[in-house]
């Protein structure tokens, strides 16, 4: 089976304040072929820095994450987690997502057919692009 690029993402929710907004968008996502979500889990720190771990189906209020057509499960380990839960702040929680980047098999493809591999890759924070990108000049 052809695969395309598959990337994990960490998206942190300060003061624990995940209510879900980017459930529908990430459904949308799966459902358009984007992407295959792989793996999901949700990591908490209480106050007390007590690290708690869910799969998706153990939370409420995400019927989106339920209702996608995912392979969700197997991939993330629990040294993952431990990696994750470090770096995260006392009060808070992150979602911890690996998903297949479907738009890119073709392309990924193309790539291993010819020979070539991946040296490096990595995605600029918007925090830092926006910025630059803002600072250009305008396109005559």
């Amino acid at each position: 089976m052809p695969i395309g690029p598959v990337e994990y993402l960490v998206v942190g929710f300060p003061g624990n304040k995940f209510t879900g907004k980017i459930a529908p968008e990430l459904k949308a996502l799966v459902d358009s072929g984007t992407v295959r979500v792989l793996d999901l889990v949700f990591i908490g720190k209480d106050v007390d820095g007590s690290v708690v771990v869910f799969e998706v189906d153990e939370l409420d209020g995400v019927a989106e994450f339920i209702a996608m057509d995912a392979d969700v499960g197997g991939l993330i380990g629990e040294s993952d987690v431990a990696h994750v839960a470090a770096s995260l702040e006392p009060n808070s929680s992150c979602a911890l997502l690996i998903w297949e980047d479907v738009w890119a098999t073709k392309f990924a493809e193309a790539v291993r057919d010819a020979g070539g591999i991946v040296l490096e890759g990595a995605r600029i924070p918007h925090e830092l692009i926006a910025p630059a990108l803002e600072s250009l000049p305008a396109a005559v």
